[in-house]
């Protein structure tokens, strides 16, 4: 026998009381105090003031100012001081430090109740108000914030600042939609009203969805439930048809451009000339595999001309909107992935090609802008990970490309485009959250912030980060792991799988928790192992790896998926026979496909809000991966997961909300109908008055309830 040393017992023991005397997270902490309790130690509203080597931010209800040269700290306004100036022009008191936008140098913009504010920092005093209704939503402000747009119900509205208030729309008919997001949030889109630069005319977005079939929802809080329709065009029926409006405030005139037939196509990546006089837009065929960029006469709606088009024999999406040059009016940037990766492009007004920007094997993900000469452009990439996002400044005369952050992360760096500096705002797996000062030639300032570590009162679960490859061996795969605190490598542990897996998503990444959930580490903490990996079909990886899903959802998507069941079976502490899944929405689809298509491996599932039939999907985004029912029948037969009930061997909880405009009750319901045809059990609980997923104190119960299903059955 082995002898124990007094040392070795000494060390365990404290490790033991280490533990034993940090506090366990609550399920409600899990569940709603990521952002709030536990919420990283950051700035409020960082912001650079215009024109000036100084960025400010608001602190203990002041607004706080840094000067980079020097480093002197001054606090320039105080909710006081400014309640005061408020107060006396009959508005309502603020209770807190109101968030801000730097107008110019001196002067800031923020909201009161329904009341847009310009104020003078120096002199101290209101500058203008534009009151709009209390009841006015998608609101945007003007460039020269003298108006605000607005609407109310499905019409659109113009307040000014002298209290004026213009009627853009009058549509009784509720199926008419006006200066709303429409073709439903997908291309980028995620509003509809459009100001032109010098704020003379704005244009919107009109959505006729009188043709579009009414999708019944229940609403259960009147004494006899009554029915809630919405539109939803599902695959392969009919789609709403979307106009663009330009009102011209000098004469109160609207002039529809004439985006010609067919009329169900998709308008997207609106964007105004310098000059006011066109409007560009991204017209997208319903097929959404030939994109026109087309120029029209902002003031006569007429066809000026298609400055470039882009076609795929898969699917085009665009996502953003063309961007002027500052010094150059002539010239615009777009960015595009017709090169497999997501890439810049500069064009020449008239459609000619002047040069690709940038190049390689990695996305963009956010493209930040040039500086106000045109000689520096700046945008975020994954060239150093696919898990990570950092800066880079390309020199566009030279071609020469610097990289200015260098601690590996994921940056959200705010950039100062008329100054020398930027700041750095960033995290990773090691670090809750840091600010740092840096020149735009990467050499750092000074460290304006360290967030500790917000759980160092807690025992918290255990992160790795792991690197994987497809089966073919083409693609790397990332994936986290998270193990209990108490881990101990001699014990088998039930695996829980949390998935997503489709388009538009990264769950796995280099960031603080890893992009997981706090649930995450409490579930883990009860004795699970909580895996999860990106699968192909998922975000920041290139356009091959993205569209392999095209017309065969989940088919590759569980091939990758597998390639993680395989690595966690070559551990040693997984115990192989307790393998669970569970994910929401495309990850409720994924769960079931891979409880019904692995059903060897998995002994348990939980799918919240999932698809079960694509063809019941909305058409924007069930076509651009799926075509439409008639075009690919095999591909619809393959997803439709009510061809494959009878596979199932594990338990199987399904969970759905009877509010779902997103993912309607329909798949699931018609998966229980087959389920009992064919003697097939499963269980299933549904959130009354809830939408596309869970929110607020409700959501407890609905993590409580995935847990308690695990442990009682896996």
């Amino acid at each position: 026998m082995r002898k124990i040393s007094l040392l070795s017992i000494f060390i365990f023991l404290s490790i033991v009381c280490v533990n034993a005397q940090k506090k366990e997270l609550t399920l409600k902490q899990a569940v709603l105090g990521q952002r709030s309790e536990f919420g990283a130690q950051t700035l409020r509203n960082l912001s650079w003031i215009p024109e000036m080597p100084s960025y400010t931010y608001v602190k203990d209800n002041a607004l706080v100012q840094n000067d980079c040269k020097t480093q002197k700290q001054s606090t320039i306004l105080t909710l006081d001081d400014l309640n005061s100036i408020v107060v006396s022009k009959g508005l309502t008191a603020l209770k807190n430090f109101p968030g801000i936008v730097w107008v110019s140098k001196s002067t800031i913009r923020f909201s009161v109740d329904s009341n847009v504010v310009i104020f003078d920092i120096k002199q101290k005093t209101i500058l203008s108000v534009v009151a709009y209704d209390k009841d006015g939503e998608n609101r945007e402000i003007s460039p020269d914030n003298q108006k605000v747009a607005y609407t109310i119900a499905n019409n659109l509205l113009i307040a000014n600042k002298d209290g004026k208030v213009m009627q853009v729309t009058n549509d009784s008919n509720p199926g008419i939609v006006n200066g709303k997001s429409v073709h439903r949030n997908e291309f980028g889109i995620n509003g509809g009203i459009f100001w032109s630069p010098k704020s003379n005319y704005l244009a919107f977005y009109r959505m006729d969805e009188t043709m579009v079939t009414d999708y019944p929802l229940v609403d259960i809080t009147t004494r006899i439930a009554t029915v809630s329709n919405t539109k939803y065009p599902m695959a392969g029926m009919k789609s709403h048809e979307v106009t663009l409006g330009v009102y011209n405030l000098q004469n109160g005139q609207t002039t529809f451009l004439k985006t010609g037939e067919p009329k169900e196509q998709f308008l997207t990546s609106i964007a105004w000339s310098p000059d006011e006089k066109s409007i560009f837009i991204g017209v997208l065929n319903r097929e959404q595999n030939h994109l026109k960029m087309n120029q029209y006469n902002a003031q006569t709606g007429d066809f000026v001309k298609t400055l470039f088009e882009e076609k795929s024999d898969k699917y085009v999406e665009p996502q953003e909107p063309i961007e002027f040059l500052n010094t150059n009016p002539s010239q615009f940037i777009w960015l595009s992935k017709r090169d497999g990766w997501n890439h810049v492009y500069l064009y020449n007004i008239d459609g000619t090609l002047v040069k690709q920007l940038t190049k390689g094997n990695w996305d963009i993900t956010r493209v930040i802008g040039f500086d106000k000469q045109d000689k520096k452009f700046y945008y975020l990439s994954t060239q150093q990970s696919p898990i990570e996002k950092h800066l880079y400044c390309l020199d566009v005369k030279k071609g020469t490309e610097l990289k200015l952050t260098s601690i590996g992360g994921t940056h959200y760096p705010i950039v100062s485009k008329d100054q020398d500096y930027f700041i750095d705002v960033f995290s990773s797996t090691e670090i809750p959250n840091q600010i740092d000062l840096y020149t735009l030639k990467g050499k750092l300032v000074n460290n304006i912030l360290k967030a500790e570590n917000p759980y160092k009162d807690y025992n918290m679960s255990n992160l790795e980060m792991v690197k994987l490859k497809t089966h073919d061996g083409k693609y790397d795969l990332y994936a986290r792991i998270i193990k209990p605190a108490d881990f101990d490598p001699a014990k088998k542990y039930p695996v829980v799988v949390y998935v997503y897996g489709g388009p538009h998503s990264q769950l796995v990444t280099n960031d603080w928790l890893g992009g997981a959930r706090l649930w995450e580490y409490y579930m883990a903490n009860k004795g699970y192992i909580m895996f999860t990996l990106d699968n192909r079909g998922t975000s920041n990886r290139g356009f091959d790896f993205e569209n392999v899903i095209h017309r065969n959802l989940s088919v590759n998507e569980i091939d990758d998926q597998m390639v993680g069941v395989e690595y966690l079976k070559s551990l040693s502490f997984v115990d192989v026979n307790r393998i669970g899944v569970h994910g929401w929405s495309y990850g409720g689809f994924m769960t079931v496909s891979m409880m019904l298509k692995k059903a060897d491996v998995f002994k348990v599932g939980v799918a919240g809000g999932p698809v079960i039939d694509w063809k019941y999907y909305e058409i924007m985004y069930g076509e651009r991966y799926m075509d439409m029912p008639d075009e690919n029948p095999e591909g619809y037969k393959n997803a439709d997961l009510k061809n494959f009930v009878s596979n199932l061997k594990g338990r199987l909880l399904i969970i759905h909300d009877d509010m779902d405009n997103t993912v309607v009750p329909q798949n699931s319901l018609t998966f229980l109908h087959e389920c009992i045809k064919n003697n097939v059990q499963v269980d299933f609980f549904l959130y009354p008055q809830h939408e596309h997923n869970v929110a607020g104190k409700d959501r407890i119960h609905l993590i409580d309830k995935i847990i308690r299903y695990f442990d009682e059955h896996l």
